[in-house]
């Protein structure tokens, strides 16, 4: 693993445990020697993740489109601003730069990148660790709707089971390092009409 996708809120959110974990896990991002790719915005968690990581030496990409460099502000000190012409190329970028998936809390753009690169985790089209990053239990109602998914027969156990969820940086990044792929053979029940 090289490098770690931070999916991120453009806002720092209501509770100071949301900064505190975005700073936690871009320390222990660059501790482990990973590099961050993100949206790369100077704005909410988004640049909390950004400034600590560069603040602790590390490597930062931000891949952003041309659209969003004046709502967003592109931040400034990155190694690299990937700067692309559409939100549908920079989800693809992002994914291409990194070897596994982060999401701090966020609205809908991150549960929006979240919930799609979990869906080409289903369809196979990658075998990338994945994870929610619950801090202050931010992310308890989509785990359990994700988990009702599953009892309502509208998510296989095996496909929920590729997101992983822990409240602790090193505890998601120790559970990314003994990732295996879980090999999809058959993502659709074709008998359930």
């Amino acid at each position: 693993m090289d490098r770690v996708c931070v999916y991120a809120g453009s806002n720092v959110g209501t509770r100071s445990e949301y900064r505190d974990t975005a700073e936690r896990l871009a320390v222990a991002i660059v501790g482990r020697g990973l590099g961050v790719v993100y949206g790369g915005a100077n704005v909410g968690l988004m640049k909390v993740v950004a400034d600590t990581a560069l603040a602790h030496g590390g490597e930062v990409i931000g891949v952003m489109p041309d659209a969003l460099i004046a709502r967003e502000i592109g931040h400034p000190d990155l190694a690299e601003l990937r700067v692309v012409a559409s939100m549908h190329e920079r989800k693809a970028l992002m994914a291409d730069l990194s070897d596994g998936f982060v999401a701090l809390p966020g609205g809908f753009g991150t549960i929006e990148e979240l919930v799609e690169i979990a869906t080409w985790a289903q369809l196979g089209l990658h075998t990338k660790p994945l994870g929610l990053l619950d801090a202050a239990g931010f992310y308890e109602p989509l785990v359990a709707f994700f988990d009702h998914a599953v009892t309502a027969g509208f998510l296989r156990p095996q496909h929920r089971d590729t997101l992983l969820v822990s409240d602790d940086p090193d505890a998601l990044l120790d559970a990314f390092a003994a990732w295996e792929p879980i090999t999809v053979h058959k993502w659709i029940d074709r008998d359930q009409t």
